[in-house]
Formats: C-alpha cells, structure tokens, sequence
C-alpha cells in the first residue's frame, strides 16, 4: 500500500477496532515495514490523535484516551449496521439511551451517502416494532458499556449486586458474554471468589468498574454461552401456562401445531388441543396471538395473569375477536 493517506486511514481504523495492537501484528495488517508503521503514527500524531506506543515484549500501539472524541473512520457495512442499531436503540430498555439514539441518529444519517441512506431505509421498509410490558428491565447504559469493555479485553470487573431476594453483595468477576433474553441482559462470568460460573442480571448491577487485571478466559460448559444462560435460567423457573384451540384440517392443521411450537395435548379430525409454556405472560401472550393471526383460536384455559396480558396484547395490535373463549377481566 503505497498512499501514505489511505494507509494512514486504514491504520486508524485498526487502531479504533482494538484497544492495543502489537507493533508486529499492526504491520502485518497494512503489509508495511515496522519502520513505515512507525512514520505512519507520527502522521496521526501530527493529525491531532493521541496514539501511545507501549514498550517492552508485548509492547504495541493503542488509541490513547484525547480531549476530543476523534472522528471515526468505518466502511459502508459497519455505516448501515450503525444506522440500524441505533433505529434499534430508540425503543431500547437501556435506560436514558432512547433520546441519546435519536440525537446521534439525527447526525448520523444527515451526513450518509445517499447509496447507505437508502441500504437503511430498506432494512426497515418491511418492520414493524412493537414493545410489551412486564418482562422489560432498564439498564444503566454506562454498566453495558463497562462489561462490555470487560468482556472484550478479558480484564476483570467489579460492582455490586442485588440478588432476588434483596440480598446485596459486592462481587469480582472475569466477564465472558453478555446475553439478551427477551427484553432483558444478562451478564454470563466467572466469579473469582466464588470459583464458579454465574449469571447475573444486568439491570441488578450497580457501580460496575473495569480493575484492570487481565484474565485467561474459563472454558464454558458446553461451550456456547447463551445456550448455558438459557438453561441457568430455566432452572427453578416458574413457568406460565395456556391452553389453546385451533381448528383446521389436514396438512393446516399440522402446520398450525408446527408453527405454535407447542405441545398438542389432544387431536381431532378439525381441531387440535394444544398447550403453551413460557417464563413471561407477556411473551406467552405474544405467542397466542402469532397463532391467531393465522386462524381461530379459542381459549381452553389460562391464568388470570396470562388473559389479563392476552387481553393487552390484543388490545395494542390487533381487532377484537381473533381469540375466542377469553372472558372478560373480573
């Protein structure tokens, strides 16, 4: 790469997708000698950002903390994917983001190419957002930001937790993942002196702070990280039930069973019995009315927390009538 401009650009765009880069490994990246990669950081320098170079063995290159937040340089995939994640964020559960997202989209997308303007208007031509209550937490966006952190660098963190019960603790911890499970986030890491795995709510953690002592990753059980939250969380989990009706016949019938993903109970010639589990009543409800889109649906049982979060369900998106046998509140 011979343009010392469009080198300079993309050494800066590494250096934004790290936190610390080997001297070795950066020059490797650009297909540069370490001599050229060392007048390229001065160029950066002598442009305003604050790039240090750290010595000795594992010494390298890292973005340094400046004044000023310098700008960013991205392709035209991490543009789109940043216009759409904060479309996303405006009706986000982290809490106080919503209004920061519409302002830096407001920005954002004033300055996009048309070409990327229109890639984002038809990522959103065809969706519909709609929210639900009950299972949303707030977060603190700056503890997101924090674990995050932790996560990527491998660097320990500590804050202070609330449990279930109330119980307060203060724990240190090696970050692994951080997990979305419906409208909530969860935090997958190994408690130091608890020598295990553990899952914590996010919206339960307070004063979250990056210590700074790095870490060896833990080898997870099994191996992925969400489907070991997944099953934490179904351990001890009261579960909400309903039972359904649907009529139909034949292969539509079937496909109906098939798309509720739910357990038939009882099967007839033009109907079927079938019975849906979840943790949350809301997305239970969520579930009942997908189904009914597709046809009748009738009401064989439910709780009075389960018809209650039906009956809001409904009321939010859909007409009356799309479920049968469901009452009126008492």
């Amino acid at each position: 790469m011979s343009d010392p401009t469009a080198r300079a650009l993309d050494l800066l765009s590494l250096l934004q997708t790290h936190r610390h880069w080997r001297g070795p490994e950066l020059a490797e990246r650009l297909g540069v000698s370490e001599r050229t990669l060392r007048r390229d950081v001065d160029r950066l320098r002598n442009l305003g950002y604050p790039v240090d170079a750290v010595p000795g063995p594992d010494g390298g290159y890292r973005l340094a903390v400046g004044a000023h937040l310098p700008p960013l340089v991205m392709d035209d995939d991490e543009a789109v994917a940043l216009a759409v994640a904060l479309r996303t964020l405006t009706s986000s559960p982290i809490s106080g983001i919503e209004d920061t997202s519409l302002r830096l989209l407001s920005k954002f997308e004033h300055v996009l190419p048309d070409r990327l303007r229109q890639r984002v208007e038809a990522a959103f031509a065809n969706v519909s957002v709609v929210t639900w209550a009950g299972e949303t937490a707030e977060v603190s966006a700056a503890v997101l930001t924090t674990l995050a952190e932790g996560c990527q660098e491998r660097v320990e963190v500590g804050f202070d937790y609330e449990a279930h019960d109330a119980t307060r603790s203060r724990r240190l911890v090696h970050p692994h993942r951080l997990v979305t499970v419906g409208r909530r986030w969860y935090l997958l890491a190994w408690d130091v002196r608890r020598t295990d795995w553990r899952t914590f709510r996010v919206d339960r953690i307070d004063s979250a702070r990056v210590l700074g002592g790095r870490f060896e990753p833990h080898p997870i059980p099994g191996g992925d990280a969400a489907a070991f939250v997944t099953e934490r969380l179904h351990q001890d989990v009261t579960e909400f039930v309903i039972r359904l009706r649907v009529d139909g016949v034949g292969d539509e019938l079937d496909r109906r069973c098939r798309m509720a993903g739910a357990r038939v109970v009882d099967r007839g010639l033009d109907h079927a019995e079938l019975e849906l589990t979840d943790r949350a009543a809301d997305w239970l409800a969520v579930r009942t009315l997908s189904l009914a889109m597709s046809g009748p649906v009738a009401v064989v049982h439910a709780s009075d927390e389960v018809a209650e979060a039906l009956r809001r369900a409904i009321d939010g998106v859909a007409p009356g009538g799309v479920v049968r046998g469901l009452g009126q509140p008492s």
